[in-house]
């Protein structure tokens, strides 16, 4: 009888770990990096396509396509144009209304930021669709801001479930299913929740949490304008504009003034970068920041208007393009319990081969102060 009985245990345990093995699996979110065959290079089989276009639904590994979809080598032509590829030797091209999906298992709750590269193949405006279920936005790439034509974008959201699909859709609808944009090099961050402190109201002041940055690119990563309700790449900033983007820099690439990253204002007026903070009415207080050159050649006379409050700021700053920075702060008068920040550049600058850049802010703070509020000093 006891022997039965261990021998019932026994079974009952080996059954527990098994389901606890299944059920640890199927909760195993996905990890920090590149997705699964994210950069295309595993091809499809030459049975698959028809030229460049790929017939087989799930031709692609790890990938399903709807629509007109390309796969593109690295140094194809299409008419005049030369079609590079950022990283690897293979992209994908998104034609009329087609689109491109992978499933990922998430952790539910959790925040994530979306990494991808795109580029144009025609002078129309273009915008990309990204979806992960429920959640949906829409990412604008007319503005090229790199020589290459390939810009690194940013889109980030809450999981509502664990098992999703990321979708890319391309919305266009034009003569010529080649006009699609290029895109390549999918990538996936977890996004922490920066606490704020008593020493710095604001939280991320620094810029150090973000979208995943490939650490073989260049170019930095764009955070686009995003509608209030909107989770943000750069959470809790939001990037307030109607088309044009910020971006994100890191020091292996960049000059950056403090930590491993700050934000490079690169569309001039059209897009501010936002944060509220909590605040006491009638209390005073300090904003920090620094404000500097990413040492990307970009040159010329550059200026970063802040505001908080009714006060605001504007800080001069002459760029050599080989970096460089200086500190700014404001004091300013809290009206409200939440008292919205905000950084602008108040110019729009070109390095000589005509990409858009701007300058950097980094190590923004908020402290409380005991003194009158208005008060402007360059400190650094």
């Amino acid at each position: 009888m006891g022997r039965k009985a261990e021998m019932v245990q026994g079974v009952c345990c080996v059954g527990l770990l098994l389901l606890l093995s299944v059920a640890a699996r199927s909760v195993s979110a996905i990890t920090d990096g590149l997705l699964p065959n994210g950069n295309f290079e595993e091809a499809p089989d030459k049975s698959q396509l028809n030229g460049t276009r790929v017939i087989g639904r799930y031709a692609i590994p790890h990938w399903e396509i709807s629509g007109f979809v390309e796969y593109i080598g690295s140094g194809q032509q299409q008419g005049d144009m030369l079609l590079p590829v950022p990283e690897g030797a293979y992209a994908v091209r998104l034609g009329n209304e087609a689109s491109i999906q992978q499933r990922l298992t998430l952790t539910r709750g959790m925040h994530y930021s979306i990494t991808f590269s795109a580029a144009r193949t025609c002078a129309q405006s273009e915008l990309l669709n990204i979806t992960i279920t429920p959640e949906t936005g829409e990412v604008p790439i007319q503005t090229v801001y790199t020589s290459s034509g390939w810009d690194s974008y940013s889109w980030a959201f809450k999981a509502r479930r664990s098992d999703v699909s990321l979708i890319v859709h391309n919305p266009g609808v034009t003569d010529d299913a080649a006009c699609g944009p290029l895109i390549d090099s999918f990538a996936i961050k977890t996004l922490q929740s920066p606490p704020s402190t008593k020493d710095n109201l604001l939280k991320n002041g620094g810029f150090e949490e973000g979208p995943y940055i490939f650490p073989n690119t260049s170019w930095g990563v764009l955070v686009p304008p995003m509608d209030e309700d909107d989770y943000s790449p750069l959470s809790p900033w939001t990037i307030m504009g109607y088309t044009k983007s910020v971006k994100c820099v890191d020091a292996a690439h960049y000059a950056v003034p403090g930590g491993t990253r700050a934000v490079e204002l690169v569309a001039g007026m059209e897009a501010a970068l936002v944060q509220e903070v909590c605040t006491v009415p009638g209390r005073s207080y300090r904003l920090e920041f620094s404000v500097g050159d990413a040492g990307d050649g970009c040159v010329g006379s550059m200026s970063v208007q802040a505001y908080a409050s009714h006060g605001s700021v504007k800080v001069p700053y002459e760029s050599k393009g080989q970096g460089g920075h200086s500190r700014a702060s404001l004091e300013f008068t809290a009206t409200d319990k939440r008292t919205r920040v905000v950084f602008v550049s108040m110019a729009y600058t070109m390095k000589p081969d005509g990409t858009l850049c701007g300058p950097i802010v980094d190590d923004a703070s908020v402290v409380a102060v005991h003194s009158h509020p208005g008060f402007f000093s360059n400190i650094g």
